[in-house]
């Protein structure tokens, strides 16, 4: 009885150990860029070629970084930048690569979960670089947030040419290493409160299909942050239903929703908007919830670092979102 009840106990104390080293985790940030330095553009995912990259080359120029283009870049096989063994392996140059300090994805669509088991993350995890872009490289910031180690939720270099100045002020800061701060305007749905907590997530749809692999993100005590596009609105109510069901809402910090851009519906309508599907998941939380934060499929899309430590309070008056 007594070595069982010393077995019992340590158990319980190695649970305490490693639920509170989880906690307490200390997150990995790149060095921020600074002029002078290497910036890599590849395609994880849909092709695209060198002509429509063009503006985000100019705008890396002028900050008096130097780029290299991939060589998924201008390739194709259907839909996507070439065959995954060449995305994999451009992928992998670049991270090897010591002279590059950022990787910015070209272009989202599908294609980056065909390739995230191929790549050997040894040598970027003893010297880790920023990783930007969004939608479907929500796979690499989940992937990559498992390892300790902050991304950034920026536009993708296809869009720098039709970015707002405040988008690309948001992006630009990120990389450099100064101030990020939003103000949002009220919403009618936010749900008032404070949080403090890191910051976790990326676009519902790629977070939902990776559930239940590697590269499956820790909710416990983060602030999840949402954004879809393109999407039946039933989809949206499975993957909240999905999430929910399985408790990754229960031990949140905060939730800030994105843009949920251009839904599809049925012939026989849902009868409810994705906004008002995500108030429905929600309404039984008691954490604080931002909604229309503009990050996502839209031209508003500002920059965040995903894995910091961000400040989110909620009232009558807005929200404010404050990056440590």
């Amino acid at each position: 009885m007594k070595n069982l009840n010393a077995f019992s106990f340590l158990l319980v104390f190695g649970l305490f150990l490693f639920q509170n080293s989880q906690a307490q985790r200390k997150m990995i940030t790149p060095d921020f860029l600074k002029k002078g330095d290497v910036v890599g553009i590849l395609a994880t995912a849909r092709k695209v070629d060198v002509e429509a990259l063009k503006p985000a080359i100019k705008l890396l120029e002028s900050w008096g970084l130097q780029v290299v283009i991939g060589r998924s870049i201008g390739k194709e096989e259907n839909q996507l930048a070439g065959p995954d063994w060449l995305r994999a392996t451009d992928f992998q140059e670049m991270l090897d690569n010591p002279k590059i300090k950022a990787i910015w994805g070209a272009k989202g669509g599908y294609g980056t979960v065909r390739i995230i088991d191929r790549i050997d993350f040894a040598n970027f995890q003893k010297k880790p670089k920023w990783i930007a872009g969004f939608s479907d490289m929500t796979v690499l910031h989940s992937h990559i947030n498992n390892m300790g180690i902050e991304t950034i939720h920026s536009f993708m270099a296809l869009n720098a040419g039709t970015a707002s100045i405040d988008v690309v002020d948001s992006f630009k800061r990120a990389l450099f290493g100064d101030k990020l701060s939003y103000e949002i305007p009220p919403h009618p749905y936010n749900v008032f409160g404070k949080a403090k907590a890191e910051i976790v997530g990326g676009n519902l749809s790629v977070l939902y299909s990776v559930m239940g692999s590697k590269s499956e993100i820790d909710y416990h005590d983060k602030i999840l942050f949402i954004e879809d596009i393109d999407e039946y609105l039933y989809h949206i109510d499975r993957m909240m239903m999905n999430l929910k069901r399985n408790g990754y809402f229960n031990g949140l910090k905060a939730v800030i929703v994105g843009g949920m851009t251009s839904m599809n519906d049925n012939e026989i309508p849902w009868g409810k908007d994705a906004l008002q599907i995500i108030q429905d998941a929600l309404k039984d939380y008691k954490f604080p919830i931002i909604y229309n934060f503009p990050s996502g499929h839209m031209k508003d899309n500002r920059t965040l670092i995903l894995g910091k430590t961000v400040s989110v309070e909620v009232n009558e008056k807005g929200s404010k979102v404050s990056f440590e």
